[in-house]
C-alpha cells in the first residue's frame, strides 16, 4: 500500500494541520510528514508542490491527494478501518460528525482572537460577549459529548477519536490565553493535553525556530 505523507506548518502555530497530525499519532498509523514554515518568500511555492489548493494540510496518498482537516479524518476512516476514527455507536457518531463540523466552519471568535501559539502563555486578554459566546457554545459541546457517550475514557466519546482531533487546537488556546472553564471541560482539556501524541506536538513545536511576529502578539 502507498504511503501517507502529510504536509502540515509551523506545529507552534497551525491548528488546521495539528488535527489529521494528532489523529493519525493516537491511532497509530504510520505516515511521513513535511513541514513547511508559513509567511516565508517560498512558502505559497513549497504549498503548491502538494496540493493546487494552496493551503495545508495535505494528505498524499499515491497518486490520491486530500486537502483540508476534516476531509482528510474522513479519507482516513474511510480507507483505514479498524482504528476507532468514528464512535461505532450511531447516534455517538453522528453527534461525533455533527461536532467536528460545528468546529472545521465556526466558532471564528475566539479563532480570530486567539490564533494558536503552543509556545506562549498569554492570560488575561480582554474578550468581546461575542467570543465569550463562542468558549460557552465549546464547552456545552463538550459537556454534552461527555454525559452522553463518555463512558469508558477521558474523551469526548470515551476513547479518542477525529473529535478530539478537530477540537484539541481550541485545548491549546484555552490554555495559552488561561480562560477559565467548568470542571466538566477542564478534566476533557487536561487529559486532552495530558496524551502522548499531544505532548508530541507541543515538544516538536518547542524545538521549531521558526517565530512569526504576527502570531506572537
Amino acid at each position: 500500500m502507498a504511503e501517507l505523507h502529510l504536509v502540515i506548518a509551523n506545529k507552534a502555530y497551525s491548528s488546521w494541520s495539528m488535527r489529521p497530525w494528532l489523529a493519525m499519532k493516537a491511532q497509530g498509523v504510520p505516515f511521513k510528514e513535511t513541514v513547511i514554515c508559513l509567511q516565508q518568500p517560498d512558502t505559497a511555492a513549497e504549498i503548491a508542490k502538494y496540493s493546487a489548493a494552496g493551503k495545508v494540510p495535505v494528505l498524499k496518498h499515491g497518486d490520491i491527494t486530500v486537502w483540508e482537516s476534516l476531509a482528510i479524518l474522513d479519507y482516513l476512516a474511510d480507507n483505514f478501518p479498524g482504528h476507532g476514527w468514528w464512535p461505532e455507536n450511531p447516534a455517538a457518531r453522528a453527534m461525533a460528525r455533527s461536532i467536528s463540523a460545528e468546529m472545521h466552519a465556526g466558532f471564528t471568535n475566539v479563532r480570530s482572537a486567539m490564533p494558536m501559539n503552543v509556545r506562549r502563555s498569554i492570560p488575561g486578554r480582554e474578550r468581546t460577549e461575542a467570543i465569550n459566546g463562542d468558549i460557552a457554545r465549546i464547552q456545552a459541546v463538550w459537556g454534552a459529548a461527555r454525559q452522553n457517550f463518555g463512558a469508558g475514557g477521558p474523551f469526548l466519546f470515551g476513547k479518542f477519536s477525529n473529535a478530539d482531533a478537530m477540537y484539541a487546537p481550541v485545548v491549546t488556546r484555552f490554555k495559552t490565553y488561561g480562560v477559565t472553564l467548568d470542571a466538566v471541560s477542564q478534566a476533557y482539556s487536561d487529559a486532552v493535553l495530558a496524551s502522548p501524541a499531544v505532548k508530541q506536538w507541543y515538544a516538536d513545536a518547542a524545538a521549531e525556530s521558526w517565530v512569526i511576529e504576527k502570531y506572537e502578539l
